[in-house]
């Protein structure tokens, strides 16, 4: 998958340039094809750009942050997998107290 930083850059070249979001739709397609941002979202950052905001970062979130993915558990899952390989999801769970699908996604970015 295409990184999304890299399309904002692109968005941003393209502002500063002074196309239109639209114009830019079209080109982000051209380069990402089907991994190309949507056209509400090249909208929205271009309405960002246009108030002043012109940082390529996401904006913050309101909501509670993720407590499953900590370093203390991430050390849990690799210390049990370095142990142990062919340790599956469930046993890992079992062992560590980490749930089902925290263990998948620390697993999945190991």
């Amino acid at each position: 998958m295409a990184d999304l930083k890299e399309q904002r850059v692109c968005i941003k070249f393209c502002f500063l340039l002074g196309k239109t979001a639209t114009e830019t739709v079209t080109m982000l397609r051209e380069a990402f094809n089907e991994e190309a941002l949507s056209q509400a979202k090249v909208y929205k950052w271009f309405s960002w750009f246009k108030h002043g905001d012109m940082s390529l970062e996401d904006q913050p979130r309101s909501g509670r942050p993720s407590a499953s993915r900590t370093n203390e558990n991430i050390k849990k899952i690799r210390d049990a997998i370095m142990f142990d390989c062919r340790r599956t999801i469930d046993e890992l769970e079992a062992l560590t107290g980490v749930s089902w699908s925290s263990c998948q996604r620390i697993v999945a970015v190991r």
